[in-house]
């Protein structure tokens, strides 16, 4: 008799069987051929073919050898079984086998160990003693083989510094079921109600039941973090009805690190945290309780994603902007790797999106960094050219003022800029051609397209024109010139590295970017380095004196019913933008600037 049980039969085509006959015998003789050898051979092969049912008609009790046989292949959800003889000895009409057993499992697992099969002669014919140990040497009578998959282990996402912002964690869903509550539906709603409440005040018992009832299916009632999750799973335990059920996530470990792109960082790693799974196989008694652990294999956790954010720019960003009751923002950029150090915002820009990477703004005066080094590219005007900075000027048919109407005479160009003179930069703007200032603000990185990992941003839109009066208006940041915060970080970043960095968050992301990338010139760096200097020590931003070597542009932009207040520099090897929307005078800006700069550790990034 030879059936085979649909539990091995998927494998019946696959089988490969090695079966070597070794010399082993006490006396180290080669074993008699009326030896256990051959009905071991041939009941191992019956295995090895997947055919439980020939190998069970091996054994001296057929009937519970088929069914521990077919119990452990199902239970082992195994392929292929390849058996090999070891050794064999014998004696009278008692014997033994000694085995090595390859077991083949779903995703190319391998199991391999030895045993001993137990060898009987009755009436000159040898059987296997068939008992537990011929499938494993520590498998008990009523027990059988099963296979146990671990989860996989998750990595965490780590910050610049090191430190975790994103680790592995459960949530808890908590539902109503109507159909598991029966009678006691109402005191179940009553009881969920009441227990959930200090998480979602809307919740009332009377609707819960009457919504639940309706319900194909448990109604889904709230997501509870671990903490929140042992504040009332005592009193919702026990009652019929409500199911809790864990979740695995990746949950942040401060709510308040830059929520919006741990967020948005968490759904484009997500798929690369989950390690390689483990696995075991377990003993199992007629229960279905695991007995004992027979073979483990650990996962092999993924690596750790690091993100370019840094918890100490990010956390005196934040503070910063913290203090400021109208929008305010900050972008921090790393010049010489393109890394972004933060991005902050208060809770009033929240309300409007991420405009800190997004939201396009006349950039003021900041744009004089712009305006000047298209100048200086075009042998315009360099430094130390002196230039006009009257109190007004018509040109076409706009009349220009300067800031409460100051005018400084004629000036070097670094003296122009350092007290931010429009009329000046007006002036230059108006003698460039269509396309000047795009091609300008293209080179410090203001109107590509980057295509980030884990964020979304848009630096800025700096049209052509032919219209003078708007771009004389654009040279001193009017006009139709729009820039984000994270734009004229960019800008900033490009004057401290000399070159226009590529952006980035996650690690091992690539950037890709779109649109001009003419590089910015050496005799641009060199004459715009010097006078963002001198804006700090001698011109609009001189609040920032003290805190190291800052370098920088104040912008006030004007719109209908206020001004935006603006900053852009770097120090070191950290740029940065500073806005506060409808803020007013650049001060207002300069001041949360050097609100972030002294929450930093001291010469951080200096």
């Amino acid at each position: 008799m030879a059936t085979r049980t649909s539990a091995v039969s998927r494998a019946s085509a696959l089988v490969a069987l090695v079966v070597v006959a070794a010399a082993a015998s006490l006396s180290a003789c080669t074993p008699r051929p009326n030896g256990p050898e051959p009905t071991a051979e041939e009941f191992f092969a019956a295995l090895g073919r997947g055919d439980t049912g020939a190998a069970a008609e091996l054994a001296d009790r057929p009937d519970e050898a088929r069914t521990d046989l077919n119990e452990a292949w199902a239970g082992l959800q195994a392929t292929t079984l390849d058996a090999q003889i070891l050794s064999a000895r014998y004696a009278e009409d008692t014997g033994s086998v000694t085995y090595r057993y390859t077991w083949h499992l779903p995703k190319d697992r391998t199991w391999t160990y030895d045993g001993r099969l137990n060898m009987v002669r009755d009436e000159g014919r040898w059987q296997v003693r068939w008992s537990a140990t011929g499938l494993h040497p520590r498998l008990g009578e009523n027990q059988t083989l099963a296979l146990r998959a671990d989860a996989p282990p998750r990595a965490a996402v780590n910050e610049r510094g090191g430190t975790d912002v994103l680790v592995p964690g459960r949530l808890y869903s908590y539902a109503l079921d109507a159909g598991a509550a029966g009678g006691a539906l109402m005191p179940a709603a009553r009881a969920a109600a009441d227990a959930l409440r200090q998480f979602d005040p809307t919740l009332d018992a009377q609707r819960l039941a009457e919504v639940a009832s309706s319900s194909a299916g448990p109604l889904s009632l709230i997501t509870l973090r671990q903490s929140d999750h042992d504040r009332v799973a005592g009193a919702l335990g026990a009652v019929p009805g409500v199911v809790v059920t864990p979740q695995a996530a990746m949950l942040p470990t401060d709510d308040r690190f830059a929520p919006a792109i741990v967020e948005e960082v968490r759904k484009a790693v997500i798929d690369e945290l989950d390690g390689q799974a483990g696995w075991r196989v377990v003993s199992v008694n007629h229960n279905g309780v695991d007995v004992d652990v027979l073979n483990e294999v650990p996962g092999n956790p993924s690596p750790s994603v690091t993100i370019s954010l840094d918890r100490a720019v990010q956390n005196a960003a934040q503070n910063a902007v913290n203090f400021t009751g109208k929008k305010a923002m900050i972008v921090a950029i790393k010049p010489s790797t393109g890394e972004i150090l933060a991005v902050a915002q208060n809770a009033a820009a929240d309300a409007d999106g991420p405009i800190a990477t997004m939201g396009l703004y006349p950039p003021g005066s900041t744009f004089k960094i712009v305006t000047a080094g298209a100048a200086i590219d075009r042998a315009m005007a360099t430094p130390n050219t002196l230039l006009g900075c009257p109190g007004k000027m018509d040109i076409g048919h706009r009349t220009v003022p300067n800031y409460g109407g100051f005018d400084l005479g004629t000036v070097p160009m670094s003296r122009a800029f350092a007290s931010s003179c429009n009329t000046t930069f007006a002036e230059l703007a108006s003698r460039m051609p269509p396309r000047g200032l795009t091609t300008a603000a293209a080179q410090y990185g203001i109107g590509p397209d980057y295509e980030i990992e884990g964020i979304t941003t848009v630096s800025g839109s700096v049209p052509p024109t032919v219209n003078l009066a708007e771009r004389t208006e654009d040279g001193f940041g009017q006009g139709k010139v729009l820039v984000s915060p994270f734009g004229m970080a960019m800008a900033a970043a490009t004057v401290a590295a000399g070159r226009t960095p590529v952006p980035r968050l996650i690690e091992g992301r690539e950037t890709v970017i779109n649109g001009d990338r003419t590089p910015i010139s050496p005799a641009m760096v060199d004459g715009l380095r010097p006078m963002m200097r001198l804006v700090v020590t001698n011109g609009t931003a001189d609040d920032l004196q003290g805190v190291g070597d800052v370098r920088g542009k104040t912008g006030e932009a004007e719109f209908a019913g206020g001004s935006h207040s603006w900053f852009a520099g770097y120090r070191g090897d950290m740029a940065f933008a500073a806005l506060i929307v409808g803020g007013g005078s650049s001060e207002y800006a300069v001041r949360m600037l050097r609100g972030m700069l002294d929450g930093l550790p001291p010469d951080y990034l200096a």
